[in-house]
């Protein structure tokens, strides 16, 4: 029986810018960082209290098929929209858009990591 989702993977260009940005700008807490073998790293990030890590790939681990940095179908719930986009756009972050009341009537947008790859953030009650 499956128990929960380990972990979502995202493709980046340098772990280590990869790591600074979601561990420093979003917070985050690095829970591994391991050899994989010809200079790969096996490294997975999570935001504090949640389970699910998000694996951050080495770019050359990806298969080809479409574009590796897009959209990540990953959504992040924060308490306080309008504070998380202003700090983050403070820090440099890159948004789609300003925050905005979706047609569901939750405040939401988009924002990119280092390398394009786009999370969605709605703020939860």
């Amino acid at each position: 029986m499956i128990t929960r989702i380990h972990s979502s993977a995202v493709y980046v260009s340098n772990q280590d810018a990869a790591i600074a940005f979601y561990v420093n700008t979003l917070g985050f807490k690095l829970v591994s960082d391991m050899p994989m073998g010809e200079g790969t790293r096996w490294v997975t990030v999570v935001p504090p209290g949640a389970a699910t890590e998000l694996a951050l790939l080495p770019i050359v681990w990806y298969d080809g098929q479409g574009d590796p940095h897009k959209s990540t179908g990953i959504t992040f719930a924060v308490e306080n929209i309008d504070g998380m986009y202003e700090t983050l756009l403070g820090q440099g972050v890159k948004f789609k858009d300003p925050v905005s009341v979706m047609p569901w009537g939750d405040k939401a947008t988009w924002f990119y990591d280092p390398d394009g790859n786009a999370f969605f953030i709605v703020e939860t009650p």
